[in-house]
């Protein structure tokens, strides 16, 4: 039998979700992101389950980012990917959550690994993490409701900084920025994080509920109208038909710094 991909423990009144994909540090596949959704709706109906640890397998990544290989090259497949989306499908089943979700970052949270670490409510991290957004080193345009949930979180000027560099930030930077809620030794990582979480579900279950359904209400109180969406999406599709997304995700995939050309 094969590996599993997501490991599900529940333990007391917490249940831990672990990337387990640690020869590929926890990439985001397709059926990864299935899985986490169908884990996380699945809790949902479990009420002894009051708080949700998502972690990576190993310590070298929480994840690396969506799986390059599984990126879509054609017009058809993005297409039917509008359909049943992984990675929105994932996010979604996160924030759709009842509870709140801790995300406990140990080494890298990069591309959608990072959105992932961003859409939990809270994230903990130890000193060797390194987290960034490098959609503008493969070429290609981010979601508008993943650059959102970053403004979100860590401001606007924090968002362009990250997004227009492409850079990787050091925990430290990290904590500075408000990616991160704590930053903590390796070594405690794991205590704190599960005493956080044993806090939270010993607290009111309907207050912790309905806290997080408020909040997410009022972050959501704007949103971008049709003209705007439609808009938005001729430019995602026009980087992702580019000739640089094609060299950005050879490049990656050839370990080289990629030369783009502006079309």
């Amino acid at each position: 039998m094969s590996e599993d991909i997501l490991l599900v423990d529940k333990k007391d009144m917490v249940c831990t979700l672990t990337l387990n994909r640690p020869a590929k540090r926890n990439s985001l596949s397709p059926a990864l992101l299935f899985r986490l959704a169908d884990a996380l709706n699945e809790l949902n109906e479990d009420d002894d389950i009051r708080c949700v640890v998502i972690k990576g397998a190993g310590d070298k990544a929480f994840s690396a980012g969506y799986d390059i290989r599984e990126i879509p090259n054609t017009p058809e497949d993005r297409e039917r990917l509008q359909q049943t989306n992984p990675l929105p499908t994932g996010l979604k089943a996160v924030t759709d959550y009842k509870y709140p979700v801790i995300a406990m970052i140990n080494g890298y949270a990069v591309g959608a690994g990072c959105e992932l670490s961003v859409t939990c409510d809270l994230r903990l991290a130890s000193e060797k993490s390194i987290l960034g957004m490098p959609p503008a080193k493969l070429g290609v345009l981010y979601s508008a409701s993943g650059m959102q949930r970053f403004i979100n979180l860590i401001g606007l000027g924090n968002t362009k900084e990250i997004f227009y560099t492409g850079r990787l930030v050091d925990a430290q930077r990290a904590l500075q920025m408000g990616l991160i809620n704590q930053l903590l030794p390796e070594s405690e990582l794991e205590a704190v994080t599960y005493e956080m979480a044993a806090e939270i579900a010993g607290n009111a279950p309907l207050s912790v509920s309905n806290t997080k359904k408020g909040l997410e209400l009022v972050l959501n109180y704007q949103s971008m109208n049709s003209e705007g969406q439609n808009l938005y999406s001729t430019m995602v599709e026009q980087c992702f038909s580019s000739d640089d997304m094609k060299e950005g995700q050879k490049a990656f995939l050839e370990k080289r710094k990629p030369k783009f050309i502006g079309r």
